[in-house]
């Protein structure tokens, strides 16, 4: 299920993440946030408003405010003003520089939070926009248990009642961490990095059909969980068919495709006596063996040619 609604937060959230000092425009701290690109105004401070962005969090650093004090008062005025007419959702000073009476002077007049913050302009800009892109990352829901199994982020699927949980359960014994089970959230940052997490109220939690829910923490202890994980490899659980001819040599790789990122996929056939969570371990191994640039298949393979062709 894809998440498809518009995203926004407000800028009392990104001051409460950040412990952001309001300079003034309190009033203004329920305005929306609605994208994740972050706008430095130097152009525009210079007259130039073509290509403003105001729908973006404004940030002003030594740059800027040294370039506003090296305007004529009128100028400095004309400019300000320009600036503020828009509906900004915020503006954030760095390194604890003083704002422009001005600057102030507006900020409370068209309610603009203006904020603080002690930290660098480059150092506040690169966490700023990876908290903002975390927030505004294309996201989708989907059924099935994320483990991580010796640091690689294992998405287990299959129909209901396969036994999901209870593989994971058992990798969970065997001093893996759960992620998150039933319904995965995951959203994609930057290019192809998907992280998977589980949602506030089910933290911690599974469900096992003939207990009920439980909550691995408690039983496990801390060390058995983990807040978000990199997803990085899918195990597709279904019932053993005897006719279908399953990959024996594990060649013919596939591929699941989430929220546009290709991601490695197995299907592990199920009946009585497998153990599914050694073989979901051998699985996350063999998958940080290939990322060396070891192929198990492909060497066997190419030993198997070499014999034939010396015989």
């Amino acid at each position: 299920m894809v998440q498809k609604e518009d995203k926004s937060i407000l800028i009392s959230q990104v001051v409460e993440e950040f412990g952001l000092k309001i300079l003034a425009g309190k009033d203004g701290l329920d305005n929306e946030v609605i994208v994740s690109d972050i706008k430095r105004p130097g152009i525009e401070l210079a007259g130039f408003f073509d290509y403003f962005t105001p729908e973006r969090i404004q940030l002003l650093g030594r740059t800027e405010l040294s370039f506003l004090r090296g305007l004529e008062s009128n100028i400095k005025e004309i400019r300000l003003s320009q600036f503020m007419d828009y509906d900004l959702p915020g503006i954030i000073i760095t390194r604890d520089l003083l704002p422009p009476q001005e600057l102030i002077i507006l900020s409370e007049k068209n309610d603009i939070p203006l904020l603080g913050t002690e930290l660098s302009t480059t150092s506040f800009l690169s966490r700023l926009s990876e908290y903002l892109e975390v927030i505004f990352a294309p996201s989708i829901t989907i059924h099935g248990v994320l483990v991580s199994v010796y640091g690689v982020g294992v998405l287990i699927t299959g129909k209901s009642g396969i036994g999901k949980s209870e593989t994971a359960l058992g990798l969970v014994k065997r001093g893996h961490q759960l992620v998150a089970d039933d319904a995965v959230s995951i959203k994609r940052l930057g290019k192809d990095r998907l992280l998977g997490s589980a949602s506030e109220i089910a933290q911690y939690h599974m469900e096992l059909r003939g207990l009920g829910i439980i909550d691995i923490k408690t039983l496990f202890g801390v060390g058995a969980i983990k807040l978000d994980q990199n997803v990085e490899l899918v195990i597709e659980l279904e019932k053993w068919q005897p006719e279908r001819n399953y990959d024996r040599l594990g060649l013919d790789e596939e591929h699941r495709e989430i929220l546009g990122v290709e991601v490695p996929r197995l299907t592990v056939p199920v009946k009585p006596g497998r153990d599914l969570a050694m073989i979901i371990e051998v699985a996350a191994m063999n998958f940080r063996l290939k990322l060396t640039g070891y192929d198990a298949a492909q060497e066997f393979t190419q030993k198997l040619e070499e014999l034939l062709k010396n015989e």
